[in-house]
């Protein structure tokens, strides 16, 4: 892949030298140009304050070590997008303190499609989960979903939108890395079908702060973020934040007065996020239409228990059974048909609400 002499210079002071993201902004804005800057590195290094340390070699050894980087940056299939690059996002640009390189893995030509992020905290409910799930799959037909790599709200988001591969994942380390390790069989497939990105080098861990530097890129990336779920405090919380920095639209779904993992996302609404039970709620703000969903096919018991489950939220199966006027044993066979036609999910505690 070619680069420019300036996106060669943002590649070597971003993946070559040991400066941080303060040095590196003061490092480009002190020089009239990035290919100036690593040509003359010992002098603006020297102006900067910044020691010898921070960087090897004269400026041919620069050259071989930004040669040596391009070149392992093909055999590991993956690519670089630097803040000159054509399609680097505009969006992205607009935020504040935008990577400078962006790293990548799989379908690069979804960083110009529209895109919208769903994220949601680690204990995310069933229902939350299968609803996340289906909002997903309908996003992913108008726009790419970004997303993490978590557990719960990350992980339903992943699975609705991976079929079509309309699918962006921001990692918290570097591409060569998995966190959390038990979901590699997932980045696999994303990286297949999708596209994975990180601003971190190669072979870098995910620390403390690079989740919170994550999360502005995931709402710097987006048209709008939705929380699925979160905690008063949380990481989706995070992204959400960022995301009403930036003007962006914020979507929740709301939760019942009490639920622990629900309290951000009322909290959300309470503060003027769209309040979403479906996708339909996202795509009309943005002048669209969701998908006419086929009806489901329910007997006489199904329906009554539905009903109920649609007036009283989450409800335990001996409830459930009593309300219906059901044995223990016919309610639960039901609940498994309504779980089986995907409009009923069951929660922890033997409990049930609609999907």
């Amino acid at each position: 892949m070619a680069y420019s002499k300036d996106e060669r210079a943002y590649l070597w002071l971003c993946a070559c030298t040991r400066t941080d993201y303060r040095e590196r902004v003061a490092l480009l804005r002190a020089a009239p140009s990035p290919a100036a800057l690593m040509e003359g590195a010992e002098d603006f290094f020297a102006a900067a304050g910044i020691g010898r340390e921070k960087y090897s070699g004269n400026f041919a050894a620069r050259e071989k070590e930004t040669d040596k980087f391009i070149a392992y940056l093909g055999e590991q299939e993956a690519f670089a997008v630097t803040l000159l690059a054509e399609d680097y996002p505009e969006s992205l640009k607009a935020v504040s303190l935008p990577p400078l390189v962006l790293y990548g893995k799989g379908r690069r030509e979804l960083l110009g499609e529209r895109k919208f992020c769903i994220v949601g905290s680690r204990i995310t409910a069933p229902w939350a989960e299968k609803l996340g799930k289906a909002v997903s799959s309908e996003i992913s037909k108008k726009f790419a979903v970004v997303t993490g790599l978590a557990e719960g709200g990350d992980l339903a988001a992943i699975e609705g939108a991976l079929p079509s591969g309309d699918l962006i994942s921001v990692l918290p380390c570097g591409l060569d890395l998995c966190y959390p390790a038990a979901h590699i069989s997932v980045k696999a497939r994303i990286q297949r079908a999708g596209l994975l990105l990180s601003e971190l080098p190669f072979g870098e861990a995910a620390k403390k702060y690079s989740f919170h530097a994550r999360n502005r890129i995931l709402a710097g990336l987006s048209e709008g973020v939705l929380v699925l779920s979160a905690a008063a405090r949380s990481g989706a919380l995070i992204t959400a934040n960022c995301a009403l920095d930036y003007g962006r639209d914020v979507f929740a779904f709301p939760y019942n007065v009490g639920v622990a993992s629900g309290e951000g996302c009322n909290d959300l609404i309470k503060k003027g996020a769209f309040l979403v039970t479906g996708a339909e709620d996202i795509l009309s703000v943005y002048g669209m239409a969701a998908s006419e969903s086929v009806p489901v096919d329910l007997n006489d018991s199904e329906q009554r228990v539905l009903e109920i489950l649609r007036e009283s939220g989450e409800m335990h199966l001996a409830e459930i059974a009593k309300r219906a006027n059901l044995l223990i044993h016919e309610a639960s066979a039901v609940l498994s048909a309504l779980e089986i036609k995907g409009v009923a999910v069951k929660s922890g505690g033997n409990k049930y609400s609609v999907s």
